[in-house]
């Protein structure tokens, strides 16, 4: 399990630097556009080289309408949001804003969800909204590729697309869970990469222009695609069945972090100042307060388990109970037949038979 953590955040923050590399020579819908179709090839190759996952395959293919929806809003709008958002603002600055994630499914889960609420959850959503706020004013000198010297009316709208994506994607995961919680992601994900890799490519055709991409640009995004996006999409499945999705969101709280580390490495942005480290680090605690303290469900239903059992105990000890004193007490009594005897017991009705069902049942029928 740590190596999957460990490979995820890696994977995710390599894909981030990666991607606003590539929105500075590139148009972001075709990065958009370029990964998801890449990802939607490997994740197909690996479900075809399973026989077993090929009838599942069928079955998310066939539910149309809820493979259009997730492949909307997991790929066409996240992705849309997220990497306009990053040719803006920059991909630190917008992994920030993903890292918000937890807090935004929070808040629609009591909103759209009924799910329930605790004050801790509130006041982490609060913090972490506020200090990704706080970040993005206290960085606002640095800056990547179109980011650069971006004004306030810039910063603000890069901002808004990328919470936008991410709101559509904490969507998403909710659409997920209810559409197809019963298909093993391998097997979902290439119908819904294959729907957001149509939509994608159709806006691009349409609306981008491609004469200025280089090669180099257009292997960049197949990397992007096959190398960083599908193995994160099948490691953060695969996580959120073993350990619950509060557990992935919370180990890729990093991810913010190693970004802006590793384009300040590259030389993209400056060195980190302490206010932004400080704002990065209130983010960081304010999330962690709303996915902390999210597993007494589980304990409660063992407990709740382990009382049930303790209760259907003390009657089976009590019939165990009087079963002996029975069995001791037919020892003792002198007119029953010593064991081993053949006795035989009067005719009579059959309990709980009607007196014509008994005699049917006797002569047989006929």
């Amino acid at each position: 399990m740590p190596v999957l953590s460990v490979l995820m955040v890696a994977l995710l923050a390599a894909g981030w630097v990666l991607a606003g590399h590539l929105v500075d020579g590139a148009p972001p819908l075709l990065v958009a556009a370029g990964r998801t179709a890449a990802s939607f090839v490997v994740i197909t190759v690996i479900a075809l080289l399973y026989p077993r996952s090929r009838p599942q395959v069928r079955a998310a293919t066939a539910r149309v309408g809820g493979v259009l929806l997730l492949a909307f809003l997991g790929f066409f709008a996240y992705y849309s949001g997220t990497l306009l958002g990053t040719g803006v603002i920059g991909a630190s600055r917008v992994g920030l804003i993903v890292s918000l994630l937890p807090c935004i499914t929070f808040v629609i889960g009591i909103v759209a969800f009924r799910e329930p609420s605790t004050r801790r959850k509130v006041m982490g959503t609060v913090l972490a909204v506020l200090a990704a706020c706080g970040y993005a004013l206290a960085d606002a000198p640095a800056g990547d590729g179109a980011g650069s010297g971006a004004d306030g009316g810039a910063l603000v709208g890069g901002g808004l697309l990328a919470l936008g994506g991410t709101f559509t994607y904490a969507v998403y995961g909710y659409v997920y869970r209810r559409r197809m919680a019963d298909l093993t992601p391998v097997a979902a994900l290439p119908a819904i990469t294959g729907a957001g890799t149509v939509m994608l490519g159709l806006t691009v055709v349409l609306f981008v222009p491609l004469g200025g991409v280089s090669a180099a640009d257009w292997g960049g995004i197949a990397a992007l695609g096959a190398v960083l996006t599908a193995p994160v999409f099948l490691i953060s499945h695969e996580l959120i069945l073993r350990q619950g999705p509060l557990f992935t969101s919370a180990i890729a709280l990093a991810v913010p972090f190693l970004v802006r580390l590793g384009e300040w490495a590259l030389g993209r942005e400056p060195a980190p100042g302490p206010l932004v480290l400080l704002m990065l680090l209130l983010c960081a605690g304010g999330v962690w307060l709303t996915i902390g303290g999210a597993r007494p469900a589980p304990r409660a239903a063992e407990a709740t388990t382990a009382e049930e059992a303790t209760a259907a105990e003390e009657p089976t000890t009590a019939t165990a109970s009087a079963a002996a004193a029975a069995s001791a007490a037919a020892a003792d009594d002198d007119t029953l037949p010593a064991p081993g005897t053949n006795t035989r017991l009067p005719q009579g009705p059959e309990a709980g038979l009607p007196q014509g069902a008994e005699a049917h049942t006797r002569q047989g029928p006929s």
